[in-house]
């Protein structure tokens, strides 16, 4: 898969470039899944929000509101009684999977239970855009900090990536700089901190920022740029 992990989704033309990129075609001619799984597993999340997200709402138009040539909804807790059959072919078919976010542990899991996650590896052209949760659950971890949902038995996700992410930063009084760090000395590994103007491009073995915003690396950069 080509990876587009964001904090916020694609929210300046830098990242909209990027995203231009791994599509190899406007987003106008691209057909999109929407996944929002994740938020269920989170408690400030529920009916309302979801519904913002799949009808596209002023709110999400740097995700769903983007102008996408059609929009679906791949709820990943109805797959396993649909049998994968009917259900792959919808993935194969998408030229992007747009994975919102909420808890990362409770997606993983859905991610396994459906039997996406086992899907990942073949789908080489696919272009997945994560936002919050949605990138971080292709973490090796997202640290204690994040977890939110109850019946997560530690903070282990997909580990697709290398790298841990500590999303949002600067946007709530708990996603400071400060915080960060200590979230990413419990870490231990590879970390990237970003704000809601950066993600991060994955291609194979290549990682790039993308960014109008502020981020920070650990321990790849001591720098904030």
């Amino acid at each position: 898969m080509k990876l587009l992990l964001t904090s916020g989704g694609v929210t300046n033309p830098g990242i909209e470039a990027a995203l231009v990129g791994l599509l190899g075609k406007p987003v106008a001619e691209s057909h999109a899944l929407v996944i929002p799984t994740a938020q269920w597993g989170h408690p400030m999340c529920g009916p309302a929000s979801v519904r913002g997200l799949v009808a596209a709402a002023p709110t999400w138009s740097s995700f769903t509101g983007l102008g996408w040539a059609s929009l679906g909804v791949l709820e990943l807790t109805a797959l396993p009684t649909i049998g994968a059959e009917r259900w792959e072919p919808w993935v194969r078919e998408a030229d992007v999977l747009l994975v919102d976010g909420g808890d990362a542990t409770y997606l993983a899991h859905w991610m396994r239970e459906s039997g996406l996650a086992d899907l990942l590896p073949s789908l080489d052209d696919t272009v997945w855009v994560g936002v919050s949760a949605g990138s971080m659950v292709l973490t090796p971890r997202i640290g204690d900090w994040f977890v939110e949902w109850p019946a997560a038995t530690d903070d282990r996700t997909l580990g697709v990536v290398d790298f841990s992410i500590f999303p949002h930063l600067d946007l709530f009084p708990t996603n400071t700089m400060e915080h960060a760090e200590r979230w990413a000395a419990d870490i231990g590994g590879p970390a990237y901190v970003i704000d809601e103007q950066t993600a991060i491009r994955v291609v194979g073995d290549t990682v790039e920022v993308v960014s109008e915003g502020r981020w920070r690396a650990f321990p790849l950069s001591s720098a904030a740029d």
